[in-house]
């Protein structure tokens, strides 16, 4: 019996090592589009990926999308083309840690980091002075609050918004609830080594899917473009740093909550009412009560998490309307 079991941990051993050392997967025809499109900057000795896109002519609009948790700037694919034709100039990145940009480890990373990515980014595009439109999703809507704040008391180096336009991001703690394993990650300083390793692409599409609406699924294709993106840079193994920004969102709640409920910046939310993690109507009741002066669509009720991927045409239409609206 006892060499029996020596023999299974013998095999077991090699293919345990060889699974949580699998190399990344090959990039779809659809991400290496995406990603032969951009560029890359540097941010303190770091790659920035980032699209920038001209179009509508006689349009001197420039507008900004700020991605979200865990994915990339390729969320905003569905909805690129249709802004190119309204502004003049269409600018999306991947936050550091995410997509196609750097992913170091280990690394402290935090809200405060990425908007000065952004800012770093505006600056190099020669943006710095001119008014730009900020349309952001879930973990981008908390960059886009900081950029906000800073906006807001005239920080060197800020943002010149022009309007903020939201999604579906866990602006107020008590309405937010993370999915079970973001909490183990992001709390567990003992498991989350593992964790990371143990992330697999079936782990992955259930609990994305989880947050997408029954009849609004990712295909297949795009799922493991999602995973794809994740994994690029072994960015499956700084999940657990980048999910800090839970607790700094509960840490900071009054510098950003407060700049969102003080700005005179003109603002809309774009709302998918299927949201488990921001579910409704807790959530929208408590924006609409407390930021009084935004606008808000709320979408059809099998939206979820996900806006600008599961309902395109729904999305592009209340953020026209918003931004023809002053």
């Amino acid at each position: 019996m006892r060499e029996w079991w020596v023999h299974v941990g013998l095999i077991c051993i090699p293919l345990l090592a060889v699974y949580l050392h699998i190399p990344p997967p090959q990039l779809s025809s659809a991400l290496q589009k995406w990603h032969a499109a951009g560029e890359v900057f540097n941010f303190r000795g770091r790659e920035i990926f980032y699209r920038d896109s001209y179009g509508a002519l006689g349009s001197s609009d420039v507008v900004i999308l700020l991605h979200g948790f865990p994915t990339s700037s390729y969320d905003w694919n569905k909805i690129w083309e249709p802004l190119t034709q309204r502004f003049h100039r269409v600018i999306a990145l991947d936050f550091l840690g995410f997509g196609f940009s750097d992913k170091p480890r280990p690394h402290k990373y935090s809200i405060f980091e990425q908007a000065s990515v952004v800012e770093a980014l505006v600056a190099h595009l020669g943006l710095t002075n001119t008014r730009v439109n900020v349309v952001s999703h879930d973990y981008g809507d908390t960059v886009a609050l900081e950029l906000l704040y800073r906006s807001d008391q005239n920080r060197t180096g800020h943002l010149n918004f022009n309007s903020l336009c939201l999604s579906n991001g866990g602006l107020f703690p008590e309405t937010h609830y993370p999915r079970l394993l973001q909490k183990l990650l992001k709390d567990s300083s003992f498991l989350a080594p593992v964790l990371t390793r143990l992330t697999n692409y079936l782990l992955f599409q259930k609990g994305i899917g989880d947050v997408f609406g029954p009849y609004t699924q990712p295909t297949d294709a795009e799922f493991w473009d999602m995973w794809t993106g994740l994994r690029y840079n072994d960015g499956n193994l700084v999940l657990d740093s980048i999910l800090q920004y839970i607790n700094q969102r509960l840490q900071h709640r009054e510098r950003w909550v407060g700049a969102l409920t003080s700005t005179f910046v003109p603002l809309h939310m774009i709302y998918g009412p299927l949201d488990p993690v921001n579910p409704h109507p807790q959530f929208i009741s408590l924006y609409q009560q407390l930021v009084q002066r935004s606008t808000v669509t709320v979408l059809d009720e099998h939206i979820s998490h996900y806006p600008q991927l599961e309902d395109p045409n729904g999305f592009l239409n209340a953020y026209f309307n918003f931004i023809h609206s002053f």
